[in-house]
């Protein structure tokens, strides 16, 4: 019986140490969530400022060949094509550096939902041993009890 009442108490606290794992890994998962959202957002951004850049440097390149027989503005805009170049390129880079941490962000928010599902699974096991651990302690204080009445009938 003593036994019986220990691995009832320890499927308890196995089980509420699975429920406070899920708590913990489900607020990770909502956190990797955020995460995503923010890096789509900031994907979206870097995206359209490229696109901006990109019209920028074009029409720098129109100016360019327009005024291409005046010397000063021509220095003057091979710069700024210099400079908004750098910026394409800036804008490029942050682009790719910020859709490999979505891919990453991705590939954690998977992991996590994954092992919240195996961890839900778990406490599901442990509730139903506790379940029928429970049901099994009740029927031996069910059997002591009708003993111990026939004893005492005796």
């Amino acid at each position: 019986m003593e036994n019986l009442r220990r691995a009832a108490d320890e499927a308890n606290a196995k089980a509420e140490e699975l429920q406070s794992k899920v708590k913990v890994l489900e607020q990770e998962n909502l956190n990797k969530e955020q995460e995503i959202t923010s890096l789509q957002h900031k994907n979206q951004l870097l995206t359209d400022e490229n696109e901006k850049l990109l019209g920028n440097l074009k029409e720098a390149k129109t100016t360019a060949d327009e005024s291409a027989q005046q010397g000063t503005q021509i220095e003057t805009l091979q710069r700024r094509i210099q400079l908004l170049e750098d910026e394409a390129e800036e804008a490029d880079k942050n682009l790719r550096e910020t859709n490999e941490k979505l891919r990453q962000t991705d590939v954690k928010a998977g992991y996590f939902e994954r092992k919240v599902q195996a961890l839900e699974k778990d406490r599901d096991q442990w509730e139903q041993k506790h379940e029928e651990l429970a049901k099994k302690h009740k029927d031996v204080q069910q059997e002591l009890e009708e003993w111990h009445t026939q004893m005492a009938s005796l």
